[in-house]
């Protein structure tokens, strides 16, 4: 599939998780089916039991706060960039978009300005941050700050965009509040999701600028949206899926004649209501999947690890593709925040290679 040289493209990538402390061996365990969950070393849960986590290995777990963040965000910017080392220009200007939790207990106050203020600190020789736009959207936060980006590059207002998310659910007061709204995945809970903390970010730029500087482009955007969800949970309404619906919908109205979606990604992490709202949007538009039971969950991996989701779908997306065990070019990305939005996203890689083995 051909895409015009607008197209807003993925040209480097890094990630920190509980599996891979990189992009690529986080997509390796993920496809290993390996699971990074631990028990927490000193912290209980309301049962006496300790709290099974999947926690970033490489960080201590008394470390909190902005702090935390700033451990998971900084050596995956650092990946991400990597590229723009191999060019032997003058120093790029970098505009960063990051997605940030939802406000909920556990998160300071302070903490899209102490990230900020970190990554600004991230210059080298081949690359200045320019600018750092956070917001607080929750689990549809990294593919909004990807919709945020391709508007950029449109627009010329910046030539290369990186693309964040980061979440943690390992502080104390984050864990409570989790527990107390029935959401910890317990054995009298079946339904509650596991805490997991990521960082991933992904390198954006247009697909006639990644040619001009002989970038590789791993995948191109074909379309992305928004969409708001009326019936959020922990209410007393009943979600029928029509958010998530509508923006999938809407990035369905692009594809090509003929062309349907080979796999999915999604944040499906356990809870009822996520699986409900999923199952009716597929009831609806069926039709456009190849397959549509064809799913990647990999929160059954790395837990639920929030903001970070859609950012860390898009390297599960890039990897599959170039390894060789993708099941096709055409990936529908699709991630649900606890506010209502619901972000979906179709990305199309160049390899047609495909690995059942």
């Amino acid at each position: 599939m051909r895409l015009t040289e607008n197209a807003a493209c993925i040209t480097g990538i890094g990630a920190t998780t509980s599996v891979g402390l990189d992009a690529v061996s986080t997509a390796a365990a993920v496809r290993a089916g390996i699971s990074g969950f631990q028990e927490h070393p000193y912290m209980i849960n309301q049962e006496g039991e300790p709290y099974l986590l999947a926690m970033v290995p490489s960080i201590e777990p008394n470390i909190s706060g902005e702090q935390r963040y700033i451990e998971l965000v900084t050596p995956s910017i650092i990946e991400a960039l990597t590229p723009l080392q191999q060019i032997s220009e003058d120093q790029f200007e970098i505009t960063v978009i990051l997605g940030f939790p939802e406000k909920r207990p556990g998160i300071p106050d302070s903490l899209a300005e102490k990230v900020a203020t970190s990554i600004k600190s991230t210059t080298t020789e081949h690359y200045r941050i320019k600018d750092v736009k956070t917001a607080y959207k929750g689990h549809a936060a990294g593919l909004m700050a990807l919709e945020s980006a391709s508007q950029l590059l449109a627009t010329g207002e910046c030539e290369f965009c990186l693309v964040g998310g980061v979440d943690s659910y390992i502080d104390p007061d984050t864990l409570d509040w989790i527990e107390d709204n029935e959401q910890l995945h317990i054995p009298s809970n079946a339904w509650g999701f596991m805490p997991g903390e990521a960082a991933a970010f992904c390198l954006i730029c247009s697909a006639k600028t990644a040619n001009r500087y002989n970038l590789p482009i791993k995948a191109q955007l074909l379309a992305i949206a928004t969409a708001q969800e009326e019936n959020c949970i922990k209410t007393e309404t009943v979600c029928i899926g029509e958010g998530l619906t509508s923006a999938v919908r809407e990035v369905f109205q692009v594809l090509p004649e003929g062309v349907k979606i080979n796999q999915t990604y999604c944040d499906q992490n356990g809870e009822a209501y996520r699986a409900d709202e999923f199952g009716f949007m597929l009831a609806r538009l069926s039709e456009y999947f190849v397959d549509p039971s064809d799913y990647v969950a990999p929160a059954d991996c790395w837990g639920d690890v929030g903001a970070a989701s859609g950012v860390l779908f898009m390297h599960l997306v890039c990897v599959a593709a170039e390894k060789g065990y993708s099941n096709g070019q055409v990936s529908l990305l699709w991630t649900s925040s606890e506010d209502g939005e619901r972000s979906a996203t179709v990305l199309v890689t160049m390899s047609e290679q495909k690995d059942k083995h």
